[in-house]
């Protein structure tokens, strides 16, 4: 990073700036030094100023790096390269605030500080621009509020409490010596406030502003300020930010602040809860769902597959289309997701087998018939070679089932010999995964998906080239019959990432309502079922009669959903930080399938051999991001976190 003064001038340096497609208001380049005056004196020019703010919104849909690195942090993902993915230094400890500090290792800090100022800069002189009317002003000002909150929380959920500016615009000449963090409880009353002043004017559909839809899909509303408000809430609410013992007695700023609070504040449930709850009663947005076959089965699995698959649909509440880093520019913005995890050498063009379900999210998919989780945990520190399995799923860890036919996409497909931990399971696991011996749900090529170590093989495993390492394709992104034989075909397609849909809204909301102090066990269960009845799956109290008066039992439940419904989508990470259960859920070997075995049958053993490279390690100075020794260097009395 560069100093301080170097970053805060780069935010101040104000541009003319150009838009280089028609169809995106994201892609915007900084093209010369412009006047404020002459920038915010035309409409034109205001609105491409406006977009800009935009264009530092973190590219989390991006799995196989830039932001989106949490999902391989995390323990639902597993990357099947050993090297260049940096990634790997985090997941296995071996870093430190002295780590090279580019954003090409996650370290995002002066990025998104030259964010919040530019907003602030906007909202300083859009006033100035008086071809707008004035409401068009307020919501254009409203947006760049909220983009400036959004960005501050991005900072808050990687380092923890950071500097807040406030509405002043960075001053290039600031001593970087007087520069300390807030604390948690400044942070989040800043960035609450901030959203509840941007809901108050943004509209409901950027249309009530006489703005084309076609054209800005995808502007923030008032629904994404409620949405991110309550996501924001929860975090506040929740132990790593709420009185952890953790942080009792340490962190203080230059103030003589403790950064997080010394006791814990239950009352911050309650927020929570009516943060979620507003957004439940803006009756705006609903749960996809699909009648379309009358089979019940296939049709969850239709809905769950519209929230990517159909673009702005009544779920989403604030999203961007699909982007993609130079890195794999030249197959299109999903292309660039797709490749990564398709299995190679299958017949695509392209197919790295890169990313992948962990053992971990695969145990983690609810059984159909019961309804329940079919894996409580495991015996030893995540030996995930031995399940501890709830007799009551129906789950079944070992043997196959012979003439085992597909449930969804694959009507086409004949009847086969399926592993039974693959049978049975919730729609959401068949339209997520492809497992190993499945049929690949694309009718013209009517193949199977094998990926062990053997010659007959459609994907052979491979001990040092690229192939699919967990035994498991992640397909999520895949539509049934999609041909991607091109790079044409790849570009073709085009999905909206959900950064907020409203399926986190319900299960935000039952989450607060079990933790809040005067617990509502009626309304969390209500919000949870409502996420697992759109998979097709029965009432959580059906699945489990002993949850009616467990507190534990239900947390556990909901975290469980969070993980499933989510996958892929950058949150896991985020919640198993904030719940403080990473430190037990991280750590261990990589376990993948035995795949180097030369049998179908042996494949499915598991095995911590295959895959080469160090354990995953998680400590506690993990929970958060290490400020980089070259900031610290310049901003000398800035508190550094826990551990580093």
């Amino acid at each position: 990073m560069k100093s301080i003064r170097n970053i805060l001038a780069a935010a101040i340096l104000m541009a003319s700036f150009t838009l280089s497609s028609c169809d995106s208001y994201f892609d915007v380049e900084l093209d010369d030094q412009a006047n404020i005056d002459e920038i915010f004196s035309e409409s034109k020019t205001t609105k491409k100023y406006l977009s800009h703010l935009y264009s530092y919104i973190p590219m989390e849909e991006e799995i196989v790096g830039s932001h989106g690195w949490v999902v391989p942090r995390s323990d639902e993902g597993q990357y099947s390269f050993y090297q260049w993915v940096y990634y790997l230094l985090y997941k296995t400890g071996n870093y430190s605030s002295a780590t090279p500090v580019d954003a090409q290792y996650f370290n995002y800090w002066p990025e998104f500080y030259v964010a919040i100022n530019q907003c602030s800069i906007f909202m300083a002189n859009v006033d100035k621009n008086k071809e707008d009317n004035e409401k068009t002003i307020a919501c254009m000002k409203a947006e760049a509020r909220f983009l400036r909150a959004y960005y501050y929380f991005c900072l808050f959920r990687q380092y923890g409490p950071v500097f807040i500016w406030g509405d002043q615009v960075a001053d290039e000449n600031i001593k970087a010596s007087t520069i300390d963090r807030h604390t948690v409880d400044q942070n989040i009353q800043f960035i609450s406030e901030e959203l509840k002043k941007a809901a108050e004017v943004l509209p409901a559909d950027i249309k009530d502003v006489g703005e084309s839809e076609d054209r800005w899909m995808g502007r923030v509303t008032k629904g994404a300020a409620l949405a991110l408000r309550s996501r924001v809430l929860l975090y506040a609410a929740s132990p790593l930010y709420n009185g952890c013992d953790l942080y009792i007695g340490k962190m203080q700023n230059i103030r003589g602040e403790f950064l997080f609070p010394q006791s814990k504040d239950e009352n911050k449930w309650q927020f929570a809860a009516d943060a979620a709850k507003e957004v439940i009663d803006m009756n705006k947005y609903r749960l996809c769902k699909s009648s379309s076959t009358g089979d019940k089965f296939k049709d969850a699995a239709a809905s769950y597959q519209k929230v990517m698959f159909e673009p702005w649909n009544e779920e989403t509440i604030w999203g961007w289309w699909f982007r993609t880093s130079n890195a794999y520019a030249y197959m299109g913005t999903v292309g660039g997701q797709l490749g990564p995890g398709l299995p190679p050498n299958f017949g695509f063009l392209y197919g790295f087998g890169g990313i992948a379900p962990s053992l971990k999210l695969i145990d983690s998919y609810p059984m159909w018939e019961s309804g329940r989780y079919p894996v409580k945990g495991y015996k030893g520190q995540n030996n995930l070679s031995t399940p501890d399995v709830d007799a009551l799923s129906g789950y079944k860890a070992s043997g196959f089932t012979d003439n085992y036919k597909q449930p969804v996409d694959a009507d086409w497909a004949a009847p086969f010999k399926a592993h039974n931990s693959c049978v049975g399971r919730d729609p959401r696991f068949y339209v997520s995964v492809v497992p190993n011996g499945f049929w690949w749900p694309y009718k013209s090529w009517s193949k199977k998906f094998t990926c062990y170590n053997n010659k007959e093989c459609t994907s052979k495993w491979d001990a040092a080239q690229s192939c699919i390492r967990s035994g498991y394709a992640w397909r999520r992104l895949y539509k049934a019959d999609t041909r991607l034989e091109s790079q044409e075909e790849y570009k073709a397609i085009r999905y909206v990432f959900p950064a907020f849909r409203m399926a986190e809204i319900y299960l935000n909301y039952a989450e607060a309502c079990n933790e809040k102090p005067q617990r509502d066990e009626a309304a969390a269960l209500m919000a949870l079922n409502e996420v697992r009845n759109r998979a097709g799956l029965n009432n959580i109290e059906v699945a489990y009669p002993e949850i009616k008066g467990n507190k534990e039992l239900l947390r556990w439940c909901i975290q469980k959903e969070r993980m499933v419904e989510f996958a892929f989508e950058a949150q896991r990470h985020y919640d198993a930080c904030r719940w403080m259960v990473a430190k037990d859920e991280y750590p261990g070997d990589n376990w993948t399938l035995n795949l180097s075995a030369t049998t179908y049958e042996e494949s499915y053993n598991r095995t911590n051999k295959d895959f080469i490279g160090s354990p995953n390690v998680f400590r506690d100075k993990d929970y958060l991001f290490p400020i980089s020794s070259l900031q610290m260097a310049e901003m000398t009395n800035i508190t550094q976190n826990y551990g580093h």
